[in-house]
């Protein structure tokens, strides 16, 4: 900050407080003029009165409320304005003996009515002290709590970057392993020489597509995502031939329905590479239904192990992300059964 416009702000500062300081004089003038034509007495008691006023006023407001009322310091605060008002009542007992001895001559029915109550002389006094400590005390406050939002909002924007940082940490796990079990897939292809190898290396580009372009976007189109489920099932078809007897319904899909991309393959992916050939196949059921808020997603194969398939690595790093985009707005559960393993999943997209 320039050091001309430091200077500047203490000269504006200093000049609101003067005008207040006279505009305080003025209240104090008008108030013991009261049923009084003696200008000078007043103006000259209520003179001998700033001096107190302000610096009561300023020890409570720069001392008793920043360093102890604020602070919490409740005892010391009690303490130190006892003293404060036991000086400044003594100092007021001696403006009107004050006004009294010097301005009207020993002569008390020279005194203005109000000034010779030692009640309301100590109400107009402690009035200005009290209501500048309001202000002080409120603007405290209001510092603090803009204080307090933005610190808030710091956290809050650390808290969405951390996130934000594993989220990509468990999408770097998830893509390797997906494209490493597909890529597999079609070495095998190719080892074969099969007729099937162009078509598997088109969808394997659509799927790279999605992985590059499409997965860093917050919220996809589902039938979008269902799309390139399609495109994995059919290379799986490839690899399983006649050993595969797999069925995805598909029920009230939305045009407009969105998902986290990458949510619901791996599970489908996780079937794959888990899943148990028994009687010559491999069994999995996949039924997806679209309600007006609500993405229901089951998903069962045949297995023996059910611990290999709810620890994989796909499967982990899935419930994850659930926990980090749909937080309190999904149910995830994860069974085993006479030789099936299940999935059944329920986003809640009313709030996305």
């Amino acid at each position: 900050m320039p050091k001309s416009y430091s200077i500047f702000k203490k000269i504006i500062r200093i000049a609101l407080h003067t005008l207040f300081w006279c505009g305080v004089l003025l209240f104090y003038i008008y108030f013991f003029g009261t049923e009084s034509n003696n200008f000078t007495y007043v103006f000259s008691f209520s003179l001998f009165l700033m001096p107190i006023t302000i610096a009561a006023t300023y020890v409570s407001i720069y001392v008793l409320i920043p360093e102890y009322l604020i602070k919490k310091k409740y005892f010391l605060f009690a303490l130190y304005s006892g003293y404060t008002l036991i000086i400044s009542s003594y100092l007021i007992v001696i403006s009107v003996f004050y006004g009294l001895i010097y301005l009207s001559s020993f002569v008390y029915d020279d005194l203005p009515p109000i000034s010779r109550n030692l009640l309301f002389v100590s109400v107009a006094v402690y009035l200005v002290v009290v209501l500048v400590s309001a202000f002080k005390l409120l603007k405290l406050n209001l510092k603090h709590a803009e204080k307090t939002k933005k610190l808030d909002t710091k956290i809050l924007e650390t808290q969405l970057k951390l996130k934000e940082q594993e989220l990509n940490y468990l999408k770097m796990q998830i893509h390797p392993h997906f494209l490493f079990n597909t890529l597999n897939t079609m070495y095998g292809f190719a080892l074969k020489k099969a007729d099937e190898t162009p078509e598997m290396i088109l969808k394997l580009s659509n799927l790279l597509d999605y992985l590059l372009y499409q997965v860093d976007k917050p919220l996809v189109l589902i039938k979008d995502d269902l799309n390139h489920i399609d495109d994995y099932i059919a290379l799986e078809k490839m690899r399983f031939n006649d050993t595969l007897d797999i069925s995805f319904i598909k029920e009230n899909i939305s045009e407009n329905t969105q998902i986290a991309p990458m949510l619901l393959l791996p599970f489908i992916e996780n079937s794959f590479k888990h899943g148990i050939i028994k009687n010559g196949l491999l069994s999995i059921k996949i039924r997806i239904t679209c309600t007006e808020e609500k993405i229901h997603f089951d998903i069962e194969n045949t297995s023996s192990n059910s611990e290999k398939n709810s620890k994989g690595i796909g499967l982990e790093n899935l419930q994850k992300r659930l926990a980090l985009l749909y937080k309190g707005n999904y149910k995830l559960n994860i069974a085993s059964e006479k030789n099936l393993f299940k999935v059944s999943l329920i986003l809640n997209t009313a709030n996305y």
